[in-house]
Formats: structure tokens, sequence, C-alpha cells
């Protein structure tokens, strides 16, 4: 049955609140693991849907997935992996499925993969990572829902990627660490968690060196050795609690915080009037009050992440003035502002990639969908400043990339709770 959360709005948020391990970045080392035959020991994983859902994929094709602790999982690969039992079912329930193929090359010389499902934030096709899998020597088709791979081996080459797709570049480099030669891959996404597989994979024997911003140069290697490794905190999650203490009353204390990780999304809070303050691994965030609108745009890495746009708009309601939002990413990103004007949000949206967000405007609660991750965190966002009650449905979404979010949220004193039908 579906669940959803009622959320009481205008309560005070007092505490302290961890940030959990980065989604985007467990997607990515738990399928590099299958690069190796021996033994990987994961540290700080995630316990969301779509981590979750991938390490059930693994364990259908006869990975060994044995958690040592609560947040920490023992992964391998052994000779008993077969690639003909996958799951297409659960392969198509995620986006971060597609993680699997770069690691996949490197190990079958055939199979085949459903295409993977996602958010709905518009067309993501995976043409990026298919045209530049087949300039390492990878025959790819699509045929119906399905992907076909066949390959007789893997040759280095310098691709020019189209764009700064990060699970793209993640893709290529799995696939790149036993190719023969040497793979330059220019147009690099350098997102932290595409460093983090880079420094797991180096740390399994890989050759993996950043050249410049955005160049990679790998030389293959004929073997990949097992792995101890601790994933980084998630920045977008990290954002997510900072803005959710800067709409409410009250102090709130974000423990676990990588704030190199998020230079710009901290300066554009500054510039809004937000006031926080930064030590250690912590980022202690005040209510803000008096906020100045202002222009934003999502950007690659170093640029605003595209995920954490979403998690601001409701602030850029209580900014007196006019701000530009723009995502020049996704077509469709925008979907979510069109639930928080049923909110009284004043948003005009002036094409797929724009709009204008108008303020001071009083939310108020209302039965609203979550589209996809990033929108249902905004939309928890919005109720927790608004008055009275709101509904939030389809709250699926949420879980696939937020652990257990209404039980934290209660221990700041959010009056949160997620109820079936």
């Amino acid at each position: 049955m579906a669940e959803k959360f009622i959320i009481e709005g205008g309560k005070r948020l007092e505490g302290e609140i961890e940030v959990r391990g980065s989604k985007n970045a467990a997607g990515a080392i738990v399928a590099a693991c299958l690069l190796t035959k021996e033994e990987c020991v994961i540290d700080n994983l995630p316990l969301v849907k779509d981590i979750l859902n991938l390490l059930d994929l693994l364990k259908g094709m006869g990975v060994s997935v044995d958690f040592v602790s609560e947040r920490k999982v023992k992964i391998k690969a052994g000779q008993g992996v077969d690639v003909s039992k996958i799951d297409f079912e659960k392969f198509s329930r995620a986006r971060t499925s597609v993680l699997l193929i770069g690691a996949l090359v490197t190990r079958f010389n055939e199979f085949k993969v459903s295409r993977p499902g996602g958010d709905r934030i518009g067309l993501r096709p995976i043409v990026t990572h298919l045209r530049a899998l087949q300039q390492l020597g990878v025959d790819v088709r699509g045929e119906g829902d399905f992907y076909y791979f066949k390959t007789d081996k893997l040759v280095g080459k310098e691709i020019v990627l189209p764009e700064f797709s990060v699970t793209a570049t993640e893709n290529l480099i799995m696939a790149s660490c036993f190719a023969k030669g040497e793979t330059i891959i220019k147009i690099a996404a350098q997102e932290p968690h595409v460093q983090d597989l880079v420094d797991m994979l180096n740390k399994m024997g890989g050759n993996i060196k950043w050249e410049s911003a955005h160049i990679l140069k790998i030389k293959g290697v004929d073997k990949l050795k097992g792995v101890k490794h601790k994933i980084i905190p998630d920045p977008i999650e990290a954002g997510t609690f900072i803005v959710m203490g800067a709409v409410t009353e009250g102090r709130v204390l974000v423990k676990n915080v990588r704030t190199d990780h998020l230079d710009l999304f901290l300066e554009k809070l500054r510039e809004t009037g937000v006031e926080f303050k930064i030590s250690n691994d912590s980022v202690e965030v005040f209510t803000a009050k008096n906020l100045k609108p202002i222009r934003l745009q999502a950007l690659p890495y170093p640029g605003f992440p595209t995920d954490l746009m979403p998690l601001v708009v409701p602030l850029l309601t209580q900014a007196k003035g006019k701000s530009l939002i723009h995502d020049p990413l996704y077509e469709s990103r925008l979907n979510y502002t069109h639930q928080l004007r049923k909110m009284g949000a004043d948003i005009e949206i002036v094409d797929p990639h724009r709009a204008f967000v108008f303020g001071v405007t009083n939310l108020h609660g209302v039965t609203i969908e979550s589209m996809d991750i990033r929108a249902g965190a905004s939309l928890i966002v919005a109720a927790l400043m608004a008055k009275g009650k709101t509904t939030i449905n389809n709250i699926d979404q949420i879980d696939r990339g937020y652990e257990r979010m209404e039980e934290r949220l209660q221990k700041l004193g959010a009056v949160i709770k997620r109820v079936k039908g």
C-alpha cells in the first residue's frame, strides 16, 4: 500500500542531525566491486531504496553480500557471478542500475540489461554512456526494452564526452580500468562522488590520474584487488538539512559534513542572508530572516548542484523580491514548482529550464505529490515552513534517496508521520 507523509508546519527545529553516506557515491562504489573477484568492505553505506535495490541485483547474480554492521557491507563477486540471472524488473526500477554496465563489460563478453528507470525529471537517455563504450570496443545494440552488449577486448582511446555526465564518466572509468593501453577522458565530470570512485579504484590497484579539472588519464591494468573503503558523506543530504534549519524557527547542527563539497551552495545561502557557522565537519544553521532574492543556476561541479536547486526554492519564497532559478540540465526538473504553487508559492515558469520566484509569500498546508527524490525533499522543506497540515503522497520517491527521513526529523522536533493509504 502506498505511503505518505503528514506534516504539521511551523514547528521549531532544535538539535543535531547526522549526514549519512552519499547515495550518489554508493551506487558507483557498489558497482565497482564487480571489478575484482576479491572481497571488498564498504563502510558508511546509505540504507536507501536505490542502493538496497542495487545490492539485491548483485545478490541475484550470485554476488556474496553480507552486512558486517548496520552500514558496513562485505561484497565478493567471485567466480560464480552469472550475468544471465540479472533481474530486469529490479534493474529498471532505478537510474543507479546503469552503473553496473561499466563493470559488467569488463567481466562478460556478452550480456543484456533492461532500460534503467529513475526520476521523472525529463528525458535522460544513456546515449553518452553507449557511445563512449563503443569507442572502447563494445558493440552496443538497443532493441525494445533492452540493451545488448558484446565485446572481445577493451582498447583504450581518447574520448571526448559530449556533456558533463556523472554516470557516463563513472561507467567509462570502470570500463577503462582493464582496457589495453591508455584511456583519456575529456569533459569528465568531477563531482565529489566521481572523485570518491577514483580514490577507491586506485586503492584497488587502478592507475587513474586527474590531468586537470575535467581530464582523466587511465592506464589499463591486469587485475584489481579487494579494498576497504568508506563512502563520503552525502553533500545533497547535508544541503537538505541545512536548508531545513534555515526555514524553521530554532537552531540545527548538521554533523558529518564535507563543506568543501558545498562551497558554492553555502556561498549562495550567504548571499540570501542565511546565517550559519562552520566548525570542523559540522554546520550550525540559524533561522533565516530578512532574506534577499538571488539568481541561481545549476551547473556541473564545482558549480551549484542540480540536486540542491529544488531545496532552495522554498527558501526563496521568503526572500523579498524576485529570484531567478535556472536549471539547464533537465527539462522537467521544475515540475515540483507546480506543487509549491498549490501551497501558495508565487512562481512563474518562464520555460522548461527557468522560473521566477517572488517573495515574500506565506505557504499553507495542502495535499501534494512527490515527483522525484529531490522534489519530494523540496516539498518537505515547504511543509515544515507552511501553516497547517501538509500531506505528501508518493513518498516512495523520497525513500529512494533519503533514509528514514521522518524519524530523523522527529528527533529535531518536527511533527511528521508516515501513514499508509
